[in-house]
């Protein structure tokens, strides 16, 4: 699996989750620090990694985009140091691997992980 960390997220998540094997780019390292959100959903989907942020944007534009495509992980969590990022991604992490594959917005709580399989389907009336 691969990722791309947005700017909020420190640099060395990305390289912890390299040693744990990983795929991993920050975008800020590729020279993605001032990019919208909608172009760093294009860099995720063209490179088919998953984006990993605490902004909560990515999973209103992919609901409402009807795109399967990145999925997202976003963090909700009150902790925000890379030891508890790694440590609820590995309590989580091997059994989203479905889900992130398929397209996903996964949001990552201190206590619970929610998941909403893309694409996200709107009621009209």
């Amino acid at each position: 699996m691969k990722f791309l960390l947005n700017m909020n997220l420190p640099r060395e998540l990305g390289r912890r989750l390299i040693q744990h094997g990983y795929e991993c780019r920050h975008a800020a390292d590729i020279g993605l620090e001032s990019a919208s959100d909608d172009d760093i959903l294009q860099e995720a989907r063209a490179h088919d990694e998953v984006i990993m942020t605490h902004d909560l944007d990515y999973g209103t534009l992919l609901a409402f985009s009807g795109d399967t495509s990145p999925s997202v992980i976003i963090f909700r969590v009150k902790k925000v140091s890379v030891e508890y990022l790694l440590e609820r991604l590995s309590q989580v992490l091997p059994s989203l691997q479905n889900d992130l594959t398929a397209g996903a917005i996964v949001i990552i709580e201190d206590a619970i992980t929610r998941v909403r399989r893309l694409p996200i389907r709107q009621n009209h009336e």
